[in-house]
């Protein structure tokens, strides 16, 4: 290295060893042990920015990385290797990176993809502009016209305004396909900015001046962009949380009654429709936050019947948390929430009563079914532990009344036991306690 360069180094290795209580140089062991030890640490979190030249750049694993900032010419295999620096998946709080270049790349990005991939790749790999997919644009690898945000939101609106009274098989497969294209696109627009300030506007009192001086500001917009962003329609909150929740039911329909002759019966054809579940999940909703809404809702309107409602709106609109609705129903009408101080008192509160009906039900489950009580326990708590109940092994048989298996009704019976636990997991999995 140059006499300057190693001079920086040593600096930048003094700081760190100054912080992290470290003991490392620029000679050739012991940079590399530094360069170890600040790998690890990135990895656990315990750094949140680090300034690269190379090095880290390329051939560094990170899950935890989100966003990678360029100020470099970068070309051809270290540019996609330096953008793959965030394609890590982590959970369900990392679903993609993001790329943030101060030079301009783009020809350099359409050139390294097509030299790794073919010569339509680069419009498969990169997205299109907001203003495209907002708007609609014709693929450029087969012709055909793609259909933007607003013109599904404008059919969604016209064609199902009440999404509760869907009632034809034929409408729910409509529904069900144009609500999937709505969930794609808007899967994509969430990653824009513009986006994300549209949502947000949804939630500023425009008759406040004040309140949409702050929005400006927030987002960097003038008088005429926000008037701009005014004249887009956006679907309201609770009309989303509407359609998502038939979304579900259809797709719970679907499942339960095309099982049985009903599917014989038919004259609709679903193999076309491809139900976006893990869209759904991207955007669920939690336990907590569910529970922090209903501390907040009843603080401003002290009406359980409107809380309940809008629970039941919410709650539906969830993939994970559906099956809890009676469960929060019930904490709602059997709780005096007036006298529940914060949000934390609150959460606390629910869980000490889930975990109560929890005891209650499972009691009543077992002695309902005449199933043998310990083995029963030790079934329900290992699939509340899983939260997933299984009918593989011989648990599930353990747990059946003394019955011969060549009994007609014995796998009737172990049927029915079967599902009941499913609902039974499906309600309190995620609760604590015992059963």
């Amino acid at each position: 290295m140059e006499s300057s360069a190693k001079e920086f180094l040593s600096a930048a290795i003094n700081d760190y060893n100054g912080m992290f209580k470290t003991n490392f140089s620029v000679e050739s062991k012991a940079f590399q042990n530094y360069y170890r030890d600040l790998s690890s640490r990135v990895k656990k979190q315990e750094i949140d920015l680090i300034i690269v030249v190379g090095m880290f750049l390329t051939g560094f694993d990170a899950p935890t990385l989100n966003t990678l900032f360029v100020d470099k010419n970068l070309r051809y295999h270290g540019l996609i290797q330096a953008y793959s620096r965030t394609n890590r998946i982590y959970d369900a709080t990392k679903s993609f990176g993001n790329i943030i270049t101060f030079r301009d790349l783009e020809q350099a990005t359409i050139a390294a993809i097509t030299l790794f991939g073919d010569k339509n790749t680069k419009n498969v790999v990169l997205e299109k502009s907001y203003k495209e997919y907002l708007e609609g644009f014709a693929d450029v690898t087969t012709g055909e016209a793609r259909r933007g945000y607003l013109d599904i939101v404008a059919e969604l609106q016209e064609r199902f305004p009440n999404p509760g009274e869907i009632e034809k098989e034929k409408d729910k497969k409509e529904f069900a396909k144009l609500f999937g294209e709505y969930l794609r696109v808007e899967n994509i627009l969430l990653n824009y900015d513009e986006f994300a300030g549209l949502q947000a506007l949804r939630n500023v009192d425009t008759n406040d001046p004040k309140a949409v001086e702050e929005f400006k500001a927030k987002h960097y917009l003038n008088d005429e962009q926000l008037a701009a962003m005014q004249g887009i329609p956006v679907l309201p909150a609770r009309t989303i949380q509407d359609y998502r929740s038939t979304y579900n039911d259809i797709r719970d329909w679907l499942r339960r009654e095309k099982a049985g002759n009903d599917k014989a019966a038919s004259t609709i054809d679903w193999d076309d429709i491809v139900f976006e579940v893990d869209l759904l999940k991207s955007q669920e909703i939690n336990l907590d936050y569910i529970l922090e809404l209903i501390f907040e809702s009843n603080k401003k309107r002290r009406n359980k019947a409107t809380l309940v409602d809008d629970v039941r709106r919410i709650i539906r609109s969830s993939i994970g948390n559906r099956a809890k609705e009676s469960l929060l129903v019930d904490f709602i009408n059997q709780t005096d929430l007036d006298t529940i101080q914060d949000k934390a008192s609150l959460i606390e509160a629910f869980f000490s009563f889930a975990q109560a009906e929890q005891q209650r039900e499972a009691v009543e489950l077992i002695t309902e079914e005449n199933l043998n009580e310990e083995a029963a326990k030790r079934y329900i708590t290992a699939s509340l532990k899983r939260e997933f109940a299984s009918e593989n092994g011989t648990e599930l048989n353990a747990i059946l009344p003394k019955m011969s298996p060549l009994n007609p009704q014995y796998l009737t019976k172990k049927q029915s036991v079967f599902q009941k636990i499913v609902a039974f997991v499906e309600k309190f999995k995620g609760v604590g306690g015992k059963v």
